[in-house]
């Protein structure tokens, strides 16, 4: 296990010694405390029964917003909301099922916020995972757990509840906003898989390396929303989409992330964390940076609470062309499980 992990991190790219000043520099860079009225708005979050989620949550119930936590365990969703409550926020907080590694749930989650919600305002897809081992899921197409939560099932949910979006967006004249939450990560995978004639094919089997595989999630989640965004001026009226994507870094902070990780690893992340990691806190803060970011933020990658640039890759003409390659086999993935989904785009 230490063997891989150190072999993990041997098989890196280059990575610019201005990368790791930044990251020190933006870890200690003052966060604004959100502010933004939501009141009548209605937020989703994804995996926000713990974590940045969490306090994602409580920063936008405080705001006046109705939130949903959508997530696995309803449990620990009742007992964010309980505890949400009990700080004075009654009645703005509900938890509702949401399985990322089961496209039924995926389905039935969204029609449940299509048929019930007349109006979504943000919707923040925070919820990730790195996965310990290679794991497929058959009620996720045979991807295997990274992947799937954090890149075709999260944009699953986009894909279905763009409509609503549009519809709340167009009806309140005012922007509705889709929220991925990324990482820094995004710049510490090699991301051989695009030298592939399927890029997403490799992630039903063959090699498996954690690291690697959630760096590469992080980094499909970058690509991804940047095409999401051109796919939806492309689609409107007048090239001015009134959703506005944006994909956000959270930075390192203090959360439940890296509890699947071998112990010397853990180990050296809580080192890490001692000296430079956020609390779930103001980690959050960064989420709602992004949520009422406006017209400038769309298409782009936000860290510290403002827009920044991806990684060289991203920008570069591989880049550009893995980005759109991603996309349509994305595209044709989603359409696959719900037919003439990517019609809302």
């Amino acid at each position: 296990m230490v063997f891989d992990t150190f072999s993990s991190l041997l098989r890196m790219p280059y990575v610019p010694p201005s990368f790791f000043t930044r990251f020190i520099l933006h870890q200690f860079f003052p966060l604004p405390v959100p502010n933004t009225d939501y009141g009548n708005k209605t937020v989703i979050v994804t995996g926000g029964n713990g974590g940045i989620g969490l306090e994602a949550v409580r920063h936008f119930a405080r705001l006046g917003a109705r939130v949903i936590i959508a997530c696995r365990n309803t449990e620990s969703g009742q007992k964010a909301r309980n505890d949400i409550e009990r700080a004075n926020y009654p009645g703005r907080v509900e938890v509702w099922q949401l399985d990322l590694c089961s496209f039924d749930s995926v389905n039935a989650f969204c029609a449940e916020v299509n048929t019930a919600l007349d109006r979504l305002d943000v919707l923040v897809l925070n919820a990730g995972i790195m996965a310990k081992e290679l794991q497929t899921h058959a009620e996720g197409g045979g991807y295997e757990t990274t992947i799937l939560t954090n890149v075709i099932s999260t944009f699953l949910v986009a894909f279905l509840l763009i409509p609503l979006l549009k519809q709340t967006a167009e009806q309140r004249a005012e922007k509705a906003v889709i929220t991925v939450v990324a990482s820094e990560a995004h710049f510490l995978t090699s991301f051989k898989e695009r030298l592939e004639p399927n890029i997403f094919e490799c992630f039903r089997n063959g090699n498996f390396d954690q690291y690697e595989r959630y760096n590469t999630s992080k980094l499909l989640d970058v690509l991804l929303a940047r095409e999401l965004a051109n796919r939806l001026d492309a689609s409107s009226p007048a090239g001015n989409s009134k959703v506005i994507v944006n994909s956000v870094n959270p930075g390192l902070c203090k959360s439940g992330l890296f509890d699947k990780v071998p112990v010397i690893v853990s180990l050296f992340i809580g080192s890490l964390s001692l000296i430079f990691a956020r609390s779930s806190e103001q980690g959050s803060r960064t989420l709602l940076a992004a949520a009422a970011g406006g017209r400038e933020t769309h298409g782009k990658y936000m860290d510290a609470a403002k827009v920044a640039q991806p990684s060289s890759f991203v920008l570069s003409d591989e880049g550009k062309r893995s980005q759109k390659r991603a996309w349509e086999e994305l595209v044709s993935i989603l359409d696959g499980v719900e037919k003439g989904v990517s019609g809302n785009i």
